[in-house]
């Protein structure tokens, strides 16, 4: 009888552990990530909620710029941040500038430039260059962001294809957070020039596809968890879930091409581990 008492309270006390444990909120994992990202992560940051029990909160901005939003000038400023996801080209400034640990830095996925147009309008070939750049010259307007694929098609883009003078009038910036796509469904422009993610990421337009490789911009995605983050597990294990077949799934419904998983650390030797 003694015995079953005893495997009684011990029974009840390890349910009243879990139920305190079960209690605990959840920590905050703060993540400054580039705006290109926010749909896909509307979706894949629930799932690894659900399975970490990290509460995730995010800081959109762009990847390169002066903005006060511009993730290089959130970061310059010390906001709050456990890990950083953006173009690598600017994650590999911020290793210098010792904003995030090297060691973690890992590449997730690629992301090209693609091309949509007002829905109803006729679909334009671009498979080729000179079918994009028909389609441009015949636009009588042209939308761009002021991100790093606006940048790209004002100044590598249309000076490769000689149409920067006839351009020139008719293309509108869409400054970000605000994307293309809003431009083409509100009637203020008729061809948009976007990373594809962004473009998928409004509804009620017409995406044409990728730009033809000869004239394509292909960036890199990228994370590393910041030189001062309070959760730096938490930031690996997100770097793992992004790695994972099921995010790789939802990277391509998003409009990214997965780059496999890799070897990631905190820093320390004890988290070293291969994905």
């Amino acid at each position: 009888m003694r015995r079953v008492r005893l495997l009684t309270a011990v029974a009840v006390g390890s349910f009243a552990m879990i139920g305190v444990a079960g209690s605990t909120p959840a920590a905050d994992l703060h993540v400054l990530a580039s705006t290109a990202l926010k749909p896909l992560f509307q979706k894949v940051g629930p799932e690894f909620e659900a399975m970490s029990g990290e509460r995730l909160v995010f800081s959109w901005g762009a990847s390169y710029g002066n903005a006060p939003d511009a993730l290089p000038v959130r970061l310059r400023n010390g906001e709050k941040a456990d890990l950083v996801v953006m173009i690598r080209e600017a994650l590999d400034e911020q290793v210098k500038q010792g904003n995030v640990r090297t060691e973690t830095l890992q590449d997730l996925a690629t992301s090209h430039l693609g091309l949509a147009v007002q829905v109803g309008a006729p679909r334009p070939d671009i498979a080729t260059t000179e079918g994009l750049r028909r389609t441009l010259l015949a636009a009588k307007s042209v939308a761009v962001s002021s991100g790093v694929s606006g940048d790209y098609a004002v100044n590598v883009l249309f000076p490769k294809m000689g149409i920067v003078e006839q351009l020139r009038e008719k293309t509108v910036m869409i400054a970000a957070p605000a994307l293309v796509g809003d431009a083409l469904r509100n009637g203020k422009a008729q061809v948009g020039l976007q990373q594809m993610s962004e473009l998928l990421a409004v509804s009620g337009v017409q995406i044409i596809g990728p730009l033809p490789d000869e004239v394509q911009r292909v960036n890199v995605i990228a994370a590393a968890v910041a030189a001062h983050a309070q959760r730096g597990e938490g930031a690996v294990a997100l770097i793992r879930h992004l790695q994972s077949p099921q995010a790789a799934q939802s990277m391509e419904e998003f409009g990214f091409s997965p780059i496999g998983s890799q070897v990631v650390s905190d820093g320390s030797p004890a988290t070293f581990q291969r994905l």
